[in-house]
């Protein structure tokens, strides 16, 4: 359920409910009521806990994942390095996450000049 979802992603990031719902813009009785699954969140807080936690939002939404398939594909894509980076990398919490992105960013401009 969407609710669980979203409070695998609160505790992967280990918040507690006030620290969320602040981060996401709603009250913690509200995120409290999102998480026992009473009622959907609004598409703003759906898209903000998209964007502030850099979560899939078909995951987010519905629960799935790449097909077995898909991710074949995307490892027959990937060298051993690169296949690593990404397992560690979502093994992260989302501001460790938001961290590297900046940090790869930053070294693509500096090589860039």
């Amino acid at each position: 359920m969407l609710g669980e979802r979203i409070r695998e992603i609160r505790k992967k990031n280990q918040m507690n409910q006030t620290e969320f719902s602040n981060r996401v813009g709603v009250s913690q009785g509200t995120l409290s009521e999102l998480e026992q699954n009473k009622y959907n969140p609004s598409l703003e807080t759906v898209l903000a806990i998209i964007k502030e936690f850099n979560v899939n939002a078909k995951w987010l939404l519905f629960g799935d994942m790449a097909s077995e398939d898909d991710l074949k594909e995307m490892a027959g894509e990937l060298n051993q390095v690169e296949n690593n980076l990404v397992i560690n990398f979502r093994k992260l919490s989302a501001r460790d996450q938001r961290e590297i992105v900046d940090i790869i960013n930053l070294k693509n401009t500096q090589k860039s000049r």
